[in-house]
């Protein structure tokens, strides 16, 4: 959770420092009580106590160890060097001027970022650093040789990268390796949207914002009556399961393989269908209760296409049980992340992929034993 406070009043950090970092700082360097700060950012102090400690287990990253030093001494205040008078012996006040943080403005940041990003993002690529270096290096590894070096990094900026979470350390030690994450990626995607719309003077800030949660890809689908499917660029983020399927197990294979992401697209296409007609507004969260699923019969004065498709996701969904069949209307239907999907069915963390991927091959098995394969309608 982020919190919109600042660390002091008066102080220069730079204003790319997150709100959780500020809490840290605030609490470790400033002396500041957790129920203090979380009196001000009317939040529980249990909250405020998690983001301190997510920054202090993650000072074994020595990108961040650093980062946050130089950030305590910037709002860590000075003595005076010694007392005007007699009177003032023993009794030093505080300075309350405090030091600017030698890390990069956000302009800097940001062009770097352009810059350091768009490197890492390559196939192959990684942040070095080593102990005794002044700045980083971006370095790609190719199918054959030695890895190739393409940028150098200062190392402040480098620091900044891993405070922000766009960058995280994979090996640490002597010399250090970091990878992009994925908010990272958000961030380059963020930027070079910007530097587009400057450059048609078009686009709007929601547009910009919104290209970071996208990924583009390109997908064979069959249109119209051709025979030869045709290549779409399709927004790969939009669907959990699409993201989820990028994803390696223990044993290095897909967690999802191409029939399962096949079947979820399949029922997504049954579910969109089916909205067809006078009766758009459907409340479809009585789907999800398995008492309200003989409300929907094929009735209504809806055509023959929409009325089949709401047969196939009832009949999917009666397959599928409850649990199983919530789970899947909502990552497949309702584009819910996994994490939402969690909490909104109680369940504890990370255990939606495992269910979904369950549902999944329970979705799979139905296709094909109702229709003889899992294959998408459109595409």
């Amino acid at each position: 959770m982020d919190f919109g406070c600042d660390v002091r009043a008066g102080s220069e950090l730079p204003t790319w420092v997150p709100n959780g970092v500020k809490l840290y700082l605030r609490h470790t360097g400033g002396g500041e009580s957790l129920r203090t700060l979380a009196r001000e950012t009317g939040c529980h102090a249990s909250t405020v106590m998690r983001q301190v400690r997510r920054f202090e287990n993650q000072r074994d990253d020595p990108l961040i160890d650093e980062a946050l030093d130089v950030l305590t001494s910037a709002i860590t205040p000075e003595r005076d060097a010694a007392p005007s008078s007699a009177c003032e012996k023993g009794n030093y006040r505080m300075n309350v001027q405090l030091r600017p943080a030698p890390l990069p403005d956000e302009d800097t940041l940001n062009r770097e970022a352009r810059r350091i990003l768009r490197r890492l993002s390559e196939t192959g690529a990684m942040l070095v650093l080593a102990v005794d270096m002044d700045k980083a290096v971006v370095l790609r590894e190719g199918p054959d040789g030695p890895p190739t070096r393409t940028a150098i990094v200062p190392r402040d900026v480098a620091q900044a990268f891993a405070v922000k979470d766009w960058i995280s350390c994979k090996k640490a030690g002597r010399i250090a390796t970091y990878h992009i994450t994925q908010a990272g990626r958000a961030a380059l995607k963020r930027l070079l949207a910007e530097d587009a719309a400057k450059r048609n003077k078009s686009g709007s800030r929601g547009s910009v914002h919104s290209e970071q949660h996208r990924e583009w890809d390109e997908r064979s689908v069959m249109i119209g009556g051709d025979d030869d499917p045709r290549p779409v660029r399709v927004n790969a983020a939009e669907s959990p399961l699409t993201m989820l399927a990028r994803r390696k197990d223990s044993s290095g294979r897909p967690f999802l393989d191409q029939e399962l992401v096949q079947a979820g697209e399949r029922f997504r296409e049954d579910f969109e269908m089916a909205q067809m007609g006078p009766r758009v507004a459907q409340n479809w969260d009585r789907f999800l209760t398995s008492g309200d699923r003989g409300g929907f019969d094929s009735g209504g004065g809806l055509g023959d296409g929409p009325r089949a498709a709401r047969d196939r996701v009832l009949a999917a969904m009666t397959d599928l049980g409850p649990g199983l069949g919530d789970i899947i209307m909502r990552c497949c239907c309702y584009l819910e992340g996994l994490e939402a999907a969690e909490k909104r069915m109680g369940w504890s963390a990370r255990s939606g992929k495992i269910v979904l991927r369950i549902a999944l091959q329970r979705l799979r098995r139905h296709y094909v034993e109702k229709h003889g394969s899992v294959t998408a309608m459109l595409g």
